[in-house]
């Protein structure tokens, strides 16, 4: 990838293109970020910024004369808010072959009041529902859309679509945006956790043990892929604790159980005896 410096900007091609519009060519450099772009001196009535790696629609300083903007080939998901404020002459914008997911992230572009000619082609959105009536919902300027002309049947759906408090709603509701980051907003880190001493005991023993290069080699390849040397055998040996000490347990429930029938018995057999010489007792007299 390629800084965008004024440097490049200088060295780059210049020319009067076919419209008579000065254009300022910077495609193909895979430049990442749009910055340095006051070094234009706003002398260029195009710029074209295709076949790059930009991933955001911003970075730019007030460019007066700056009418047509060629985006094509990039990674763009958002766009920037107050373009209007920049780019306050801008009319085409060309983003086809981006990467813009959502309807709610074309919403910046419903500022930018000199837009009359938008290229969306071949990005996500759109394949969403009500994309272009939204489209020319939003940006009611707009002539040409995805270089068809908008007609005025799809005017009169937009407004009809979106109109009230019912197409208020349907606008919120269809209008989400992408997640993204945002510094500072609840980030929660996980504090990463290192070896225990005991694993740390076992790694080294393991090494020393070690007796061939075979061996050596297999313990990197544990250890590569987050397994400690001995680990099993301390589990192995942590199980087999807990299932004698588990075995014990149901010994002595077993022998609680028992001691109250073993009673219960004892107690059986005292009456018969008790029932027995009563009744010699009684034959007896």
């Amino acid at each position: 990838m390629v800084k965008l410096t004024a440097e490049l900007i200088e060295q780059a091609a210049q020319y009067t293109n076919p419209v008579r519009d000065r254009e300022l060519d910077l495609r193909g450099y895979k430049i990442p970020v749009l910055e340095n772009l006051g070094a234009t001196l706003d002398q260029f009535d195009t710029i074209d910024l295709s076949d790059n790696e930009i991933r955001k629609l911003d970075g730019f300083p007030l460019l007066k004369r700056l009418k047509t903007l060629l985006i094509n080939n990039n990674r763009i998901c958002r766009i920037g808010e107050n373009m209007e404020q920049a780019l306050p002459d801008l009319k085409e914008l060309i983003l086809t072959s981006n990467n813009i997911q959502e309807l709610g992230d074309l919403d910046p572009l419903a500022t930018v009041k000199s837009l009359s000619l938008l290229s969306l082609l071949r990005n996500p959105v759109t394949n969403k529902k009500h994309y272009r009536l939204y489209v020319i919902n939003k940006i009611p300027q707009i002539r040409v859309l995805d270089f068809q002309k908008v007609k005025l049947k799809e005017r009169q759906e937009a407004e009809k679509m979106f109109k009230g408090k019912r197409g208020a709603q349907l606008a919120k509701d269809i209008a989400k945006r992408t997640k993204t980051f945002t510094p500072g907003a609840g980030l929660q880190t996980e504090k990463k956790m290192g070896p225990s001493a005991a694993d740390v005991e076992a790694i080294k023993n393991a090494i020393a043990n070690a007796t061939s290069l075979a061996e050596v080699e297999r313990l990197k390849g544990l250890l590569q892929s987050g397994q400690i040397p001995g680990r099993e055998l301390r589990s192995g040996a942590t199980n087999m604790v807990e299932e004698e000490e588990e075995e014990e347990e149901e010994v002595q429930e077993e022998m609680q159980e028992s001691v109250p029938m073993q009673d219960m018995r004892d107690e059986g057999e005292n009456g018969d005896d008790d029932d027995m010489q009563e009744d010699m007792h009684v034959n007896g007299s």
